[in-house]
């Protein structure tokens, strides 16, 4: 069976936003990290994944997920998961990663919620 995954990446006010459809598990993850770098994402900005078209979440897309908000990190921006799909959400308060990812309903959300950073 082969799994797929859709990503697009389109630039806001916010930052970023990276919609992923589909499956996010070990044979798609390598596309979500391959994505971060070539997104675009710069200081004081935020990386927001809309997950909104995600139909399936394993162990290595909750892997992916820690990259991308290690990744918006690293740029000395911020992250927001948008539009959640309850089964990943239901592991994140399992785990605690509750409280490591600010979510929203939707990406609107999110960038409605960003406010940008100062020096």
């Amino acid at each position: 069976m082969t799994r797929q995954l859709t990503l697009h990446t389109r630039a806001t006010t916010a930052g970023v936003v990276i919609e992923l459809t589909g499956e996010l598990d070990h044979h798609t993850a390598p596309e979500v990290r391959a994505a971060l770098p070539a997104a675009g994402l710069r200081a004081g900005r935020q990386l927001t994944l809309d997950l909104t078209g995600l139909t399936f979440c394993d162990s290595t897309g909750i892997t992916v997920l820690l990259a991308a908000r290690n990744h918006a990190l690293a740029a000395d921006a911020t992250i927001a998961l948008a539009a959640v799909p309850d089964r990943v959400s239901r592991i994140f308060r399992i785990v605690g990663l509750e409280h490591v990812f600010p979510t929203h309903p939707t990406a609107q959300d999110a960038e409605a919620a960003w406010r940008p950073t100062t020096d």
